[in-house]
């Protein structure tokens, strides 16, 4: 019987419809403008309408654009536990610096998602870690750039091969991008190209949450040799106008920074103190291995590691970012007794960010039972650092989660808190 009934209605909308369409125009204006009366003259239909309209909207929601949310309707950056920053976005899954391994970084948890920036022949700011080519795209497969090859010298050493400041935007969005180890997931090769910085912006400004930038000023010596910008301007210029183009301001922990998150990082000393006379951003310097010199000053790592050293960086930047092996020594991959470079770091006032947290057994040492959770603990409740530079987001983001007191695993809605709150109190309730 339903069936029927829904028969006839649709025929006879059909036959209503099919009248119209031979009335006429008169006809369909008159009709239009008795409906219109009908409808202004009746509340009952007025109300109707109404109604549907939320039911409508409560069955199928509007989802914006996310970049399109409000701030106030955005999760705010956590700051009560260590950074989870996304080293080259989640690369030890995707290949890295692609706008898919930002993604899936964000999807995972990230705090910030991590960059190097370069330039391209023309002046255009690209997110890639090192300053040839050939490692991580299929540029030796293409032909037409056979003739590129070139032998530059990078920080005192002389380096050949094909070089991103030797091609031009278009040209190096021709490449296409690959995993770095042959020991990670390679069915993704060849699927992503190299993006912008200002892509890589948008990727973090458009997450239905805050997450923070944490790019780097990469090779600025030799980047400021080979690719010239008008009006004199330098490549810690171009880095920093980018930045402001997009609104990213204000000191550490502000309300301007919290709103756009942003910590600016480089291993050229003199790079972060240029950059701090054109923005309040927090900075980061970087720290290599204790055989390899800054690139701009030839400081040594004792030197700049030194008390006196971080009496005067501290003046200009937040933290460190140190290699984890040289806060903690390595003797045939087992862990010797710390450094106390975190605590004299943090008695000069400065965060501490080591690098690179890699779940492989290759990079876990013996002490940690092939296990990453195991080092996540030793590093952030052991050695007290601030934040950790990662290859895998989602395992560093899982551990925070089932660690943290107030855990969303533990079910940790408002909800819950107050259950938790309340079984607590009431063996002292009267009874």
């Amino acid at each position: 019987m339903v069936y029927k009934s829904r028969t006839r209605a649709k025929k006879g909308v059909q036959e209503s419809e099919t009248s119209l369409e031979g009335g006429g125009e008169g006809f369909r204006r008159e009709g239009e403008s008795r409906v219109k009366t009908r409808i202004m003259d009746s509340p009952c239909l007025i109300l109707f309408a109404l109604l549907c309209l939320i039911v409508g909207s409560a069955a199928r929601p509007f989802y914006p654009l996310p970049s399109k949310v409000a701030e106030a309707e955005r999760q705010p950056l956590q700051t009560s536990r260590p950074y989870n920053i996304a080293h080259r976005g989640s690369n030890g899954e995707l290949p890295e610096e692609t706008a898919a391994a930002y993604m899936r970084a964000i999807k995972e948890g990230a705090d910030f998602i991590e960059t190097d920036i370069l330039s391209s022949k023309d002046g255009v700011l690209i997110c890639f870690h090192d300053v040839t080519l050939d490692d991580t795209t299929d540029v030796a497969q293409h032909k037409e750039f056979a003739n590129r090859k070139r032998t530059y010298e990078v920080q005192g050493t002389n380096t050949t091969g094909f070089f991103s400041v030797d091609f031009t935007l278009k040209e190096l969005k021709s490449l296409r991008v690959r995993q770095r180890y042959p020991f990670r997931d390679q069915q993704y090769n060849g699927k992503f190209h190299i993006i912008t910085f200002e892509e890589y912006i948008s990727i973090a400004l458009d997450a239905t949450r805050v997450v923070g930038i944490y790019p780097e000023i990469k090779n600025p010596v030799f980047i400021n040799e080979h690719v010239k910008w008008p009006n004199g301007k330098k490549f810690e210029d171009m880095f920093v106008d980018t930045l402001k183009k997009y609104g990213y301001k204000g000191s550490y922990l502000s309300d301007e920074w919290k709103k756009q998150p942003a910590f600016i990082q480089s291993f050229a000393p003199t790079s972060l103190v240029y950059a701090s006379n054109l923005t309040d951003l927090p900075k980061i310097f970087l720290i290599d291995d204790i055989t390899i010199p800054t690139q701009d000053t030839n400081q040594s790592y004792w030197e700049i590691t030194s008390d006196g050293y971080f009496d005067f960086i501290k003046n200009y930047v937040v933290g460190i970012g140190p290699w984890k092996d040289t806060v903690v020594p390595v003797v045939n991959n087992y862990l010797q007794p710390p450094t106390d470079l975190v605590a004299r770091a943090h008695a000069h006032n400065l965060q501490v960010h080591p690098y690179t947290y890699r779940n492989e057994n290759m990079f876990l040492h013996f002490n940690f039972n092939q296990d990453p959770y195991q080092e996540y603990a030793f590093w952030i409740h052991k050695m007290g650092v601030d934040g950790l530079f990662t290859d895998f987001t989602g395992s560093l983001h899982e551990y925070q989660e089932w660690t943290s007191p107030l855990s969303s695993k533990d079910g940790s809605n408002e909800t819950s808190l107050l259950h938790k709150i309340a079984m607590m109190v009431s063996p002292y309730e009267r009874v």
